[in-house]
This record gives structure tokens, sequence and C-alpha cells, in this order.
């Protein structure tokens, strides 16, 4: 009898991984997102470490320290990175804000909000619902208004799915 061979454990493909690093950069540029913001989020995301500096981050992208710098700013001011200084150093290092996605759509729930408002102003201002602008602009609006309304229930499952995913 013949002992069937040993199944190796994945390996990581570098090359794989920076392709897909590129193409979740570009999907999210594609929405408006900042381009290196994107780059550098997915190179965290990507990373098997914690942590990294922003040399090691401008390295893994081929770019310069500058542009890592404004990447991650725009990142922290939105709550997806954040920041944490390496001691005896005047380095810091970079880090995934834990559960990032569902903060920033946690942080950015107001928006839709004042988006709705906006819309409202908009439809008063083309006359009216029974306009052609004032109809597209109250679809609008009423889209925001319940996105607003039913997105805590969503947000709400998805902290449930999690604890049960062990997550």
């Amino acid at each position: 009898m013949t002992k069937a061979p040993l199944s190796k454990a994945p390996q990581r493909d570098e090359e794989a991984m920076r392709q897909f690093v590129e193409d979740m950069a570009r999907l999210l540029a594609d929405w408006g997102f900042p381009p290196m913001a994107g780059r550098v989020v997915f190179t965290l995301m990507a990373a098997n470490e914690r942590s990294l500096t922003a040399g090691e981050l401008a390295e893994r992208l081929g770019v310069s320290a500058a542009a890592i710098s404004g990447a991650v700013r725009y990142l922290i001011q939105i709550s997806m990175v954040a920041r944490e200084p390496v001691p005896g150093s005047r380095r810091d290092r970079y880090r995934l804000v834990d559960d990032s996605w569902y903060e920033v759509t946690v942080a950015k729930m107001s928006l839709l909000k004042t988006i709705a408002d906006a819309a409202d102003q908009g439809v008063t201002a083309a006359g009216g619902p029974g306009s052609i602008a004032g109809a597209r602009l109250a679809g609008m609006r009423d889209f925001y208004l319940w996105v607003q309304d039913n997105l805590p229930s969503l947000l709400d499952q998805w902290a449930v799915e999690k604890r049960k995913a062990g997550r």
C-alpha cells in the first residue's frame, strides 16, 4: 500500500498578493477612493505583520515616503488606519483599525442624512417631485433615507455573524 503524499500548507504567492493589492486599489479608485490610500490600506490588509512603518509601506509599493505620508494621513482621518509610535524612535508604525470597514461605515452614517437633506432641498428647488428633476432628486432622497433607516439593522446582523464566526 502506498502512502498518499503529504499535502503542503498553502504557500504565500507574493506576486499574486501584489497584484491583488493593485486590483483592489484600482477597484476602490473607480469608486472615488484615493488610489494611493487604496494601495496602502490593502498593503496593510495583505501584510502578515500587525503594523508597518512608512518606509516598509513605501518599499513594498515602490513609492516615495511622501506618497505614503499623504495616504496614511487620509486613512487616519477616515478612521481606517491608526498610528502607533515606535518607542525610542521618531518613526511611527501604521496598522488597520480593528474592523475598519464596519467602523468607517458607522462613522459615515450621519452623511446619509446630510445627503438626503441636500437632495430634499434640490427637490424643492426643482419645483417639487412632479418635475423630472424633482422626481430624480426625490428618488435619491428616498433611497438615502431608506438606507439610513435600514443600515443599523444590517450592521447589527453583521455583529451577530461576526460573533458566531469568532472574529
